[in-house]
C-alpha cells in the first residue's frame, strides 16, 4: 500500500478521546505508562531513558509513571499536578489521552480535561475501594456529559487478586453512579504495575470474564454521543480570497458543531435572519456530499447574506435557542471567588461577549450531590448553579443535548484568566 493510502487510512481511523481521574496515588500516570508500553508505543530511547532513572533511584521495577508525569514537581513529588496529554493508536482505533491530577486541589485541572472525553477511565485502589475522590470524579464526569465510564480496580495485586473484593467495589459503584447521568459503565479488575488486565488477559484472575482495558477502549461505540440531528455551524472566520480564479468567493468556515449540513439544504443565519441555500460544503482536501460534527469546513451559500464571525447557520426549521437570561451550571477555576452582580467577559462557541452574574441559586455538594442553597460562595474548584444576563443573545443548546453549543467560559476583563466552566441547562 502506497504512503499516501496508509496517511488516508490513518486519518479515516475513528478518534476516541479519553480521560483519567482518580485520588492520588491510585495509580492513572502508571496505568498509562502501562497501556503505551504494552500496546508498543514507546520509543527506544524514551524507554531506555526511564529505565535508567528507575535505576537511579533504586526502583525495583521501570516507573512507567515518568511516561505522563513530565513536570519537575510532578516528578519530585510524585503527583499528577498538570494535564498531560498523550497521543497514540491502535490498527483499530486513535486515543487522545488526558492524563488528570488527583488530588482535590486541582480539580479545575480534571475538568479542563474531561471537558473533551468521549470516556472516563476512574481508578479505584483495591484496599480502599470508593472513596470521596471516586464520587467527585464520578460527579464531575457525568455533569461534563461523558458517556462512558470505565472503573479500574487497580492494584489488585495488593488484595490478592481476590474476586469477593472486586465485587465488593463494583456494587459500591454501583450504588453511588445510580444517581448520576452515565448510561453505559465498565468495571474491571487491573494491576497497572504487573499489566494484568490492561492490554493483556491476565492469569491470574481467570474469575473474570469480560475484556481487557485496551479491547473496551477499541470497541466502546461513542458515534452516537454526538449529536447528529440539530444542525449548528458557529462561523468562525469568512474566507475572500483574493484570487483572479475565483473573485467572487465567499465561503464560512469553522467546526460543524451538531447534525448534518448538504449541499441544497435551506439554512437560516442568526441573529439576522436572512435564509439561502448551501452551495457547497468543503474540507481541507476536497468537497463533500455532506458534513457532521465534530467535522472543520468551509460552507459556501447560494448567494451572498450578512454573516460574519459569531453568527450562527442552522436550519429554518430547526433553530437553537436564542437569549440572554441564562441559566447553567458552573465549574470555578479561579482561586479568586466568583463575584454575586460581577461583570465578566465570556466565549461562547465563536461569540464573545460580556455578562453580569444576576443569581447565585446554589452549590453542589460533590461528595453527597446535594444542594446547598444556604452556602452561595463559589470558589476554587467549587460547583454550582447561577444565572447570568449576557449584553447580547446568545445561540445556544442545551449541554446535556449538545455540547459545543452548551457550553461556555467566563473570564475576569481585567487579568484575562479563564475563571469558569459553564454548562447550559
Amino acid at each position: 500500500m502506497s504512503d499516501s493510502k496508509e496517511a488516508r487510512k490513518y486519518l479515516d481511523m475513528d478518534l476516541l478521546r479519553f480521560t483519567t481521574a482518580g485520588s492520588v496515588d491510585d495509580g492513572k500516570s502508571t496505568l498509562i505508562g502501562r497501556l503505551l508500553y504494552d500496546s508498543k508505543q514507546i520509543f527506544d530511547d524514551q524507554m531506555e531513558a526511564i529505565e535508567e532513572s528507575s535505576r537511579k533511584k533504586g526502583d525495583e521495577y521501570t516507573n512507567l509513571a515518568l511516561l505522563t508525569d513530565g513536570l519537575s514537581a510532578e516528578r519530585e513529588q510524585g503527583i499528577t499536578i498538570d494535564v498531560a496529554y498523550r497521543y497514540f493508536s491502535t490498527p483499530n482505533r486513535k486515543f487522545i489521552i488526558a492524563d488528570t491530577p488527583g488530588h482535590v486541589q486541582y480539580t479545575r485541572n480534571m475538568v479542563t480535561g474531561a471537558s473533551t472525553a468521549n470516556l472516563a477511565i476512574i481508578l479505584v485502589d483495591a484496599r480502599n475501594g470508593v472513596i470521596e475522590q471516586t464520587c467527585r470524579h464520578s460527579f464531575i464526569a457525568s455533569l461534563l456529559q461523558i458517556k462512558h465510564i470505565v472503573l479500574c480496580v487497580n492494584k489488585m495485586d495488593l488484595v490478592d487478586y481476590r474476586e469477593e473484593q472486586f465485587e465488593k467495589i463494583k456494587a459500591q459503584f454501583r450504588e453511588f453512579s445510580s444517581k448520576l447521568d452515565v448510561p453505559d459503565i465498565h468495571y474491571i479488575p487491573i494491576s497497572a504495575l504487573y499489566g494484568d488486565n490492561v492490554v493483556d488477559k491476565s492469569d491470574k484472575m481467570d474469575w473474570y470474564d469480560g475484556g481487557t482495558l485496551l479491547y473496551t477502549l477499541e470497541n466502546v461505540q461513542v458515534d452516537s454521543d454526538y449529536n447528529h440531528v440539530d444542525s449548528r455551524f458557529p462561523v468562525q472566520w469568512v474566507t475572500r480570497p483574493q484570487s483572479t480564479e475565483y473573485p467572487d468567493y465567499r465561503g464560512y468556515a469553522g467546526r460543524v458543531a451538531g447534525g448534518v449540513f448538504k449541499p441544497g439544504d435551506e439554512i437560516i443565519a442568526l441573529p439576522s435572519g436572512f435564509t439561502s441555500k448551501i452551495d457547497s460544503v468543503e474540507t481541507f482536501e476536497n468537497e463533500e456530499d455532506e458534513v457532521f460534527s465534530p467535522m472543520s469546513i468551509t460552507m459556501t451559500l447560494e448567494n451572498d447574506i450578512d454573516i460574519s464571525r459569531g453568527d450562527m447557520i442552522a436550519k429554518p426549521d430547526n433553530q437553537p435557542n436564542v437569549g440572554q437570561d441564562i441559566d447553567l451550571m458552573i465549574c470555578w477555576l479561579n482561586k479568586k471567588p466568583l463575584q454575586p452582580g460581577g461583570k465578566y467577559a465570556i466565549k461562547h462557541t465563536t461569540q464573545e461577549a460580556r455578562c453580569i452574574i444576576k443569581e447565585v441559586k446554589y452549590k453542589v455538594n460533590i461528595n453527597t450531590l446535594h444542594r446547598a442553597e444556604g452556602d452561595k460562595e463559589i470558589g476554587l474548584n467549587d460547583i454550582g448553579r447561577i444565572q447570568i444576563r449576557t449584553t447580547q443573545p446568545l445561540f445556544y443548546d442545551s449541554y446535556k443535548r449538545n455540547r459545543t453549543t452548551g457550553s461556555l467560559i467566563l473570564i475576569d476583563e481585567y487579568t484575562n484568566e479563564t475563571v469558569g466552566a459553564g454548562m447550559i441547562l
